[in-house]
């Protein structure tokens, strides 16, 4: 049973707007790990943190799950036989079982595939998501590697762009400021 929660307007993000999180842009759903994890290694067995990366990969950056979903799933998997884990080089590599590949391919089980999901949601409309995760990777680097002068310029930049961003709210519709004139 899904309960769909409404903002109340109360707390830390009020009235933002659902696209930048989206009911499904970037945030997996239940069995969207372990769908994916199926998928991917059909393809070719991997270690845990290459199917980080993949997932991410698939999705453009917009679905990155962490270890702590990918590796509970694994252990699950495979303690349903659907993948073996082997130790190679002091790595874990995860392979699917035939068992796995069956599961897989059985329409009984609806593996959904959620990349599809996931990109499907995307190219409704543009997404700030990418570009936010590069700028916010840019500005961590400067923070940590970044001499005084650096972070200040860093903070002017940063400033500047949020004083821009907030004048394209002010903009209409068709890009231009909304302005009445009486000439």
């Amino acid at each position: 049973m899904h309960i769909e929660r409404r903002h109340s307007g109360r707390g830390r993000f009020p009235g933002r707007d659902r696209s930048l999180r989206g009911s499904r842009r970037g945030r997996a759903q239940r069995g969207d790990v372990r769908a994916a994890t199926l998928i991917l290694l059909a393809q070719q067995p991997m270690h845990g943190y290459q199917l980080m990366q993949a997932m991410s990969e698939r999705t453009g950056g917009a679905w990155q799950p962490s270890p702590g979903a990918i590796y509970p799933t694994i252990a699950q998997l495979e303690d349903e036989g659907l993948v073996t884990v082997t130790v190679e080089g002091g790595r874990k590599l995860v392979s699917l079982t035939d068992a796995g590949r069956a599961y897989l391919e059985d329409p009984r089980h609806g593996v959904a595939d959620p990349f599809a999901a996931i990109t499907a949601c995307d190219a409704e409309g543009p997404s700030l998501r990418t570009a936010i995760a590069e700028v916010h990777s840019a500005a961590r680097s400067v923070a940590v590697n970044g001499t005084r002068a650096q972070v200040a310029a860093a903070q002017s930049v940063l400033s500047d762009a949020r004083r821009a961003l907030y004048l394209i709210l002010a903009e209409g519709p068709d890009g231009s400021t909304e302005t009445s004139s009486d000439s």
